[in-house]
């Protein structure tokens, strides 16, 4: 979790050298009161990913999580901030109110830049205090300073509310 280490038990360690790290592409950066994600990739669509996986970062050490179930999630929006707010908004639902899905891994299958809708799944398992390192509570996502730039390299800004 960067320079957010939580303690890990001998299981959570086992888990963690069963599988490959995990590239992480995502950075917290400094907020007032609630958590900034900056995520990047080659592509909109690692991006995306990269800022699915920060916030689920946040809450738990995803190194922990073994990739045994798989969820889809398909999101639509007006615009691309809102098909991003949505991408996220029903990722946490899955983990809050759903499933206590947390994921490993989300790979993004497709997005469509024209009508606005984005297609992807992930690998993990249901979240338990047990097994996973309990990190900082999500509370919802927020459009507050969201950035989305798709040049050489993209890049998103998000903000989510803790």
């Amino acid at each position: 979790m960067g320079d957010r280490e939580l303690d890990l038990t001998e299981e959570q360690k086992a888990v963690k050298s069963k599988y490959p790290q995990i590239n992480k592409k995502y950075e917290y950066l400094d907020h007032t009161a609630d958590v900034q994600i900056h995520s990047w990739g080659a592509t909109l669509e690692e991006a995306f990913e990269q800022c699915a996986m920060g916030m689920f970062g946040y809450m738990t050490d995803t190194e922990t999580v073994e990739p045994v179930d798989t969820v889809d999630v398909e999101s639509e929006g007006e615009d691309m901030e809102s098909l991003l707010f949505h991408f996220l908004d029903d990722w946490l639902f899955k983990f809050s109110a759903d499933l206590f899905f947390v994921p490993r891994e989300i790979k993004v299958l497709h997005i469509d830049r024209v009508n606005f809708k984005i297609r992807s799944i992930g690998w993990g398992e249901e979240f338990c205090l047990n097994k996973h390192p309990q990190g900082t509570e999500v509370k919802a996502i927020t459009y507050s300073a969201m950035q989305i730039h798709d040049k050489e390299r993209a890049d998103i800004f998000a903000i989510v509310d803790i």
